[in-house]
């Protein structure tokens, strides 16, 4: 990203003075310890519930060859990597036809029967495409594409749930509605049937994790997790109709996870198991009993923080921002990036040292398909997104916020408020280089001094916005992907918020997919408020002192 200097007073206007901004470093690539699979044996006898995998799921993300499913994610540094399932090196996985980051990837398996697995990637703006791997390093290009599926907050592979030998998915709504698509057999056109609806109140949960054959009964199988740390098992029925039975809970204290990531069978007993990452980006392993409980867990890798998607995770992806910019005192900016363990890593000078004096910039959600923020300056009226002029008469607003996508459309949008207090929505044309004619959100908002958002507060997918009182309540307003009405009722999460000189929404910090919220109060101490996805915050955690330096964050 290019990132522009402002103009002196003489200048009609901004310097746009190049500056390359930097790509995350990834260090050292993570390593997994996985059990070696010993010779096919049925630990089922001896278990009981349990029955014997007549015939033993398929692993969905097999890249190599071995028959064990493999690990695919996408490091910070934006890149696709593969971790073998034998504990191999990682190494980079090429994706044709798009320079695009997505905000999704799903592997429901070999679907076609010629196997190499098949995998979907889901574009910001609801594109889900289909790729048949061609090896374990590249992906061939898209054999199929379809539209419309940004109205889902969630898409899971979820194993075979009919019974047909290929892996079906569950998609669901914000409104916590879940479908499922089954597989048909298509690779080279849309590869399922017409959804069939599972139930209601799938929202509670803040992970679907599809384990494939987690009983050994060759039917796929669901786990969920509470944003209260609750692990409950749904067991496959093999009907299309009703493909779960009743959820069995089968866990506590899993929210000290930030991640749950399916891996299928591991170990050769033809039961489905799990890997779960802390913050501190350990990785555990958790070996089914073939009944949706586990043995105790075992240690399963260090260093995976520098993922910050899995292939096979439970948590709802996000888009648009994870980082954030500190414009100090004598107008020099910095660019701060999150590490997935809700610390920042060492900053980085990203302009002339006092190039940007006071400068009215703002850093919004993307507004383009790169996933990154875009640093935008009104200089004389004029709004600049990364350098360049994208209208006149923005001179009007007093403040302006990027969230992400207000309007269910998958594009980053804006809002923008007068110094009289009225709010308006501008959507954006997904290119960052314009947008729609202005939608009155509502008047009053000069009661707040500050508003704020990157991405989703309450769980529900959608795109929210915070706002602080002068006497330091902060609002929550959820948002409702609707355009002409983008918020529900605002909802207090609280007072004493006045005690922080500056409030930034930098995204997701710690690697669980929801947004968090940074506060630098008055002796210059960096705290952080981690998101739950109910829409409150967990309690403070201080991240650091000296950042009383900055004249403000974004």
């Amino acid at each position: 990203m290019l990132l522009a200097a402002p103009a002196s007073a003489d200048d009609t206007a901004p310097h746009r003075t190049a500056v390359e901004q930097s790509v995350p470093a990834l260090g050292q690539l993570p390593s997994l310890t996985l059990p070696k699979p010993a010779a096919r044996t049925s630990r089922a006898a001896g278990v009981e519930g349990a029955a014997a995998a007549v015939v033993p799921a398929k692993p969905r993300l097999d890249m190599d060859g071995d028959g064990y499913s493999d690990t695919m994610y996408r490091a910070i540094n934006g890149k696709v990597y593969i971790e073998p399932s034998t504990g191999a090196d990682s190494h980079e996985y090429t994706i044709y036809g798009s320079d695009e980051q997505y905000k999704d990837f799903v592997a429901p398996g070999d679907l076609d029967g010629n196997g190499r697995p098949e995998f979907l990637t889901l574009s910001a703006t609801g594109t889900l495409s289909l790729f048949q791997s061609q090896s374990d390093t590249d992906s061939g290009y898209a054999t199929w594409s379809g539209k419309g599926w940004q109205m889902y907050n969630k898409l899971v592979a979820a194993g075979d749930l009919n019974g047909d030998g290929r892996g079906d998915m569950l998609a669901r709504t914000p409104s916590g509605e879940l479908y499922l698509y089954a597989a048909n057999g298509a690779v080279d056109s849309n590869p399922f049937r017409s959804r069939v609806k599972v139930g209601n109140g799938w929202g509670a949960y803040d992970q679907l994790v599809g384990a494939n054959d987690v009983t050994g009964d060759g039917i796929g199988d669901l786990f969920t997790r509470t944003p209260a740390g609750e692990l409950y098992f749904y067991a496959g029925t093999g009907s299309t109709a009703k493909p779960f039975a009743g959820r069995v809970k089968v866990g506590n204290g899993w929210n000290g996870y930030n991640q749950i990531i399916a891996v299928d069978d591991a170990n050769n007993d033809g039961f489905g198991d799990l890997l779960a990452r802390t913050t501190a980006g350990a990785m555990y392993y958790y070996e089914s009993t073939g009944t949706g409980s586990f043995l105790s867990r075992t240690g399963g890798g260090t260093g995976w923080n520098v993922a910050s998607l899995f292939v096979g995770a439970g948590g709802s992806p996000d888009f648009g921002k994870n980082e954030m910019f500190g414009l100090d005192t004598k107008g020099t900016l910095f660019w701060y990036y999150p590490k997935n363990n809700g610390l920042f890593a060492a900053r980085q000078q990203v302009s002339d040292t006092g190039g940007w004096g006071k400068a009215n910039i703002t850093f919004a959600s993307s507004l383009n398909a790169d996933g990154r923020g875009e640093l935008m300056e009104v200089y004389a009226g004029t709004l600049y997104v990364e350098g360049y002029p994208v209208g006149n008469g923005w001179g009007v607003y007093n403040s302006l916020v990027g969230p992400g996508d207000l309007s269910g459309d998958g594009k980053g949008d804006l809002l923008a408020r007068t110094t009289g207090g009225t709010l308006y929505l501008y959507r954006g044309n997904g290119t960052g280089t314009g947008f729609a004619s202005r939608i009155t959100v509502g008047g009053g908002w000069n009661a707040y001094n500050k508003l704020v958002g990157a991405g989703d507060y309450n769980g529900d997918g959608l795109t929210d916005l915070l706002a602080r009182t002068t006497g330091g309540t902060l609002y929550l307003y959820p948002g409702t992907g609707v355009a002409s009405k983008p918020f529900k009722s605002r909802v207090s999460i609280g007072g004493g918020w006045n005690t922080y000189k500056k409030l930034a929404a930098p995204g997701d910090i710690n690697g669980d997919g929801k947004a968090d919220l940074v506060g630098v109060d008055g002796k210059g101490d960096l705290y952080r408020y981690t998101s739950t996805g109910t829409g409150k915050f967990s309690a403070r955690a201080r991240v650091g002192g000296g950042w009383g330096t900055y004249y403000n964050l974004y």
